[in-house]
């Protein structure tokens, strides 16, 4: 099956104000973190990072969506995502500093963000399998872009599902780029959803740019896997931005992408303007729920930098029960150059 809905008014759809605004704030936060983010790699505060801008809606809606004990998948881009289901921003953002993912005790069921490409659809198969095994009702739903339907993780995570009838959602951001090849350049097929019918399940399109459609087609979806019917869920949205701050989009987007224009607009603006003509929001919503999100990035940033850093060494402690000789090499070599260089400081 395939249905696109959004921007439907709000009394044709089974939402009410306050999950419109809802969805407004965490867009708002998200966007804040998104921006932030980017600003802080390019001082050198963290390591690469995968912008996700235009994304929100699909990402907020799609949390939204969820039970408090369904578990996310999510991929390396999925950080509004995990923001929006209760992850805190100082854990992603330490992350990116080079510590372990999560380092609050934060109760969010939510496995690491995969960076290999769709390595982390069989792992929420499994979980999917493990609660039909032990009876119980959560579903997993896990992220992945259009890029990853390329790879072998994605064909065999789906035909497992459909096999063994698994409580999943497989939700395809379909931005319109694996990092510069274009969808057209992945697949023959005349859209990702479509690819479910051959694991004997269904396959649904959404506006990845309408939180609210996004979050009505993914609590269907999560409420048909739960029954034993996985779904596959691609939400068509567009990356505005470049694939990681490693990245130069110039290099090979040089015009105007043919696509309709509610998948071009930035969904930000376009929800915000929704909301307005909606009458849900006044004219001081947008602001008041950006100054909160500053406060809310100050304090994880901040949390971020209390966190001491670990020695050089520390990177090679727990990968060998005894280290060989080579890695004993490389960890006095490490050893060595810190001691010696005054100057060495990752915070620049």
């Amino acid at each position: 099956m395939n249905r696109i809905v959004g921007e439907r008014d709000i009394e044709e759809s089974p939402f009410d104000a306050a999950d419109a605004r809802a969805a407004l704030t965490d867009m708002v936060r998200t966007r804040r973190f998104d921006e932030r983010a980017v600003a802080l790699q390019r001082r050198g505060w963290m390591s690469g990072y995968p912008p996700y801008e235009g994304q929100e809606a699909a990402q907020v809606g799609a949390a939204h969506a969820m039970r408090g004990d369904d578990w996310l998948f999510p991929t390396y881009r999925s950080n509004a995502l995990q923001i929006a289901r209760g992850v805190p921003m100082s854990d992603i953002l330490l992350f990116r500093r080079g510590f372990p993912e999560y380092h609050s005790d934060h109760d969010v069921p939510v496995f690491p963000q995969a960076v290999p490409i769709a390595s982390q659809l069989p792992h929420a198969v499994g979980a999917g399998m493990a609660a039909n095994y032990a009876d119980e009702d959560y579903a997993s739903l896990v992220c992945f872009g259009d890029g990853a339907t390329s790879e072998g993780d994605f064909h065999e995570a789906l035909n497992f599902a459909g096999v063994f009838e698994t409580p999943t959602v497989f939700l395809c951001e379909n931005n319109g780029w694996a990092i510069s090849l274009p969808r057209e350049r992945q697949t023959a097929s005349d859209s990702i959803a479509v690819k479910a019918e051959a694991y004997g399940f269904d396959g649904v399109q959404v506006d990845g740019n309408d939180p609210l459609a996004v979050r009505e087609t993914v609590e269907a979806a999560l409420d048909a896997a739960r029954a034993g019917d996985p779904v596959l869920v691609e939400a068509l949205t567009y990356r505005r931005g470049a694939h990681t701050t490693a990245d130069d989009p110039s290099a090979y987007r040089d015009e105007e992408p043919d696509l309709p224009e509610w998948r071009r607009r930035d969904p930000l603006d376009r929800f915000t303007e929704w909301c307005r003509e909606q009458g849900v929001i006044d004219e001081g919503f947008v602001d008041d729920a950006t100054a909160s999100a500053n406060e809310e990035l100050a304090e994880a940033v901040a949390v971020a930098e209390d966190v001491p850093r670990p020695e050089p060494a520390d990177m090679f402690e727990h990968a060998y029960g005894s280290l060989p000789p080579e890695i004993e090499r490389q960890r006095d070599e490490a050893e060595a150059f810190a001691e010696t260089h005054d100057t060495y400081e990752l915070d620049r």
